[in-house]
C-alpha cells in the first residue's frame, strides 16, 4: 500500500496521575528525521519511542510531541506531609530555643512553609511510561491509517496520468509510420530536386543514416517500459517506493525529451510535450510519497 509522508494524528488518555496527550505530525523529507518535544522527565523514553516510529515510518520530517497534565480532585492537586521533615524541624527548634531563650516556637504555617514538607504522592514511574508508550503505539495506528487514506489519492493521481501516457504513445505508434513516410518523401523529394544527379546508391545510404536518427521505436519502447514499472510499484509494491518512483520520474522525463528531439512532425512535437506535462505532473505528487 503507497503512504504519503504527510500526516498528522493524536491520542490522548489518563494513566496513573496524568493525563497525557501524543501528537505526530509529518511533512516531506529525503530521509527519515524525527524530532521529539516533550518534558524532560520522559527523556528517557526518547530511544524505545524512536524505535516504534521508525519501525511503522520510513521517510519524512517527523515531530513528535507529548504533553502531561497532572489530574486534580476538587482543583487542588493531591498533597502528603513529609513527617520526617517536620520531626526534625521540631527537633532542630527545641534545641535552639533551649540555647536561645528569646526565640520563638515553630508554628504549623511556618513549618508548612519550609520547602520539601509538603510533597506531591509519588508516581508510579513505570505506569507513566507504559501510557506514552501506548499513547504512542495508537497515535502511530491512526496516522498511517491517515497517510494511506492521502497515499490512495496519490496513487489514482499517478494511474490517471500513466492511462493519458499511455494513450499518447498508442496513437503516435499508429501514426508514425504514416509520418515517416511522408517526411522521407519530403525529404527525398528536396534533395532530387537540389541534386538531378544523384546516384541512386548514394541517396539509399543517406535514407539509411536518416532512418537511423529518425527511428523512436527504442525510447517509445523504454517509456512504456517505464510506465509499466511506476504502475506496478504504485498498485503491487509494498514498503516505501518513494525513491524509486522518483528515479523513474527521471528516466521518463530524459525519454520524453529524446522523442522530441527526434520530431518529424508536429505530431511527434506535441506528443512530447503532452508526455512531459503529465510526467511533471507525477514528478510534483511524487515528492509526497514515502
Amino acid at each position: 500500500m503507497m503512504h504519503s509522508m504527510t500526516g498528522y494524528a493524536n491520542a490522548g488518555g489518563e494513566y496513573g496521575k496524568r493525563h497525557i496527550s501524543v501528537e505526530v505530525r509529518a511533512v516531506n523529507h529525503r530521509y527519515l528525521d524525527i524530532q521529539f518535544k516533550m518534558p524532560d522527565e520522559l527523556r528517557h523514553l526518547e530511544g524505545r519511542m524512536r524505535e516504534a516510529i521508525a519501525a511503522q515510518v520510513q521517510r519524512g520530517k517527523l515531530e513528535c510531541r507529548v504533553q502531561l497534565q497532572a489530574l486534580t480532585e476538587g482543583g487542588n492537586q493531591a498533597l502528603q506531609i513529609n513527617r520526617a521533615l517536620v520531626r526534625q524541624l521540631a527537633d532542630l527548634n527545641q534545641d535552639l530555643r533551649k540555647q536561645h531563650k528569646n526565640l520563638g516556637k515553630l508554628g504549623v504555617a511556618d513549618i508548612l512553609r519550609f520547602p520539601g514538607v509538603l510533597v506531591a504522592e509519588p508516581e508510579d514511574e513505570d505506569a507513566l511510561a507504559d501510557g506514552v508508550l501506548a499513547l504512542l503505539q495508537r497515535t502511530l495506528t491512526d496516522f498511517n491509517l491517515a497517510r494511506a487514506r492521502e497515499g490512495e489519492k496519490l496513487q489514482q493521481h499517478l494511474l490517471a496520468r500513466l492511462d493519458d501516457m499511455t494513450d499518447i504513445i498508442n496513437v503516435l505508434l499508429q501514426l508514425f509510420p504514416h509520418l515517416l513516410q511522408q517526411h522521407m518523401d519530403r525529404a527525398e523529394q528536396r534533395l532530387r530536386d537540389a541534386l538531378a544527379q544523384v546516384d541512386e546508391d548514394r541517396i539509399k545510404q543517406e535514407f539509411v543514416l536518416f532512418m537511423q536518427k529518425a527511428d523512436v521505436d527504442e525510447e517509445l519502447n523504454r517509456l512504456q517500459t517505464h510506465i509499466a514499472e511506476v504502475r506496478r510499484l504504485a498498485t503491487e509494491h509494498k514498503g516505501s517506493v518513494g525513491k524509486r518512483l522518483d528515479f523513474l520520474m527521471q528516466e521518463l522525463n530524459r525519454e520524453a525529451n529524446t522523442l522530441g528531439s527526434k520530431a518529424i512532425a508536429s505530431e511527434c512535437t506535441q506528443a512530447s510535450v503532452g508526455l512531459k506535462v503529465l510526467i511533471e505532473q507525477m514528478r510534483e505528487q511524487v515528492q509526497n510519497i514515502e
